[in-house]
């Protein structure tokens, strides 16, 4: 499975015109790759995730998402698309500051409906995947920035989703635990095999990354290998 967006173009309200936020853009992730997407404030990164992830419904062109073509989707079924086969990790964590670690988790199992004897054990892989296994029981003010990310990662897999879209992952974190998440994020792609988009301002990590795309005034102006 894998995401693919063809010939995208985004345009918002301006005034007495529109103002474009994606330009005729193309991109392909292959399941088990990460793909970074590197510009500027106001270059598109932003809009660019909020299309992939069937949020804003583009003016031109088509969203794939693990095989659907997402404009033959109402909103009913595009929201059944981003609960079972996308998952978001958002720039800052937004635990529920009333649950445990392995609640956050089992609470997105439920809202799908997952059957509740598989989520405690889906729960605690994910969290032992990313290291956190023993702190299982720890509220959100009982863990570290970097923990906070980390659960916050888990919870985007927990419904198996095939692709994985990351906003600015590092942004409150120091050089030493953003350069884990990125890791950490690498390594969860090629296990899990998700094809993954990471939105970044940090150039620092891009080793990490399979392929990196720079996002240019709406445009991709570079694309190719880390």
């Amino acid at each position: 499975m894998s995401l693919a967006l063809d010939a995208v173009t985004l345009t918002y309200p301006d005034g007495d015109g529109r103002l474009t936020a994606l330009d005729a853009v193309s991109l392909t992730v292959p399941a088990g790759r990460l793909t970074a997407v590197v510009g500027p404030s106001g270059s598109g990164k932003s809009s660019l995730l909020a299309v992939a992830a069937t949020l804003v419904t583009p003016d031109r062109g088509r969203v794939v998402v693990a095989g659907t073509d997402t404009s033959r989707l109402d909103a009913a079924a595009r929201a059944e698309l981003r609960r079972t086969s996308v998952g978001i990790v958002f720039q800052q964590p937004n635990l529920l500051p009333s649950l445990t670690a392995v609640e956050q988790l089992q609470v997105m199992a439920h809202l799908s409906g997952r059957p509740p004897a598989s989520v405690c054990e889906r729960a605690m892989e994910l969290l032992d995947a990313v290291g956190l296994a023993d702190r299982a029981d720890r509220r959100p003010h009982q863990l570290s920035g970097g923990q906070r990310q980390r659960v916050n990662i888990a919870r985007a897999l927990m419904n198996e989703p095939a692709v994985l879209l990351v906003d600015e992952p590092t942004s409150a974190l120091d050089h030493e635990r953003g350069a884990a998440v990125v890791a950490l994020l690498s390594d969860l792609t090629r296990s899990r095999g998700t094809a993954t988009v990471l939105v970044t301002h940090d150039r620092t990590h891009l080793a990490a990354a399979d392929a990196v795309t720079t996002v240019q005034d709406g445009r991709l102006t570079v694309a190719g290998r880390a």
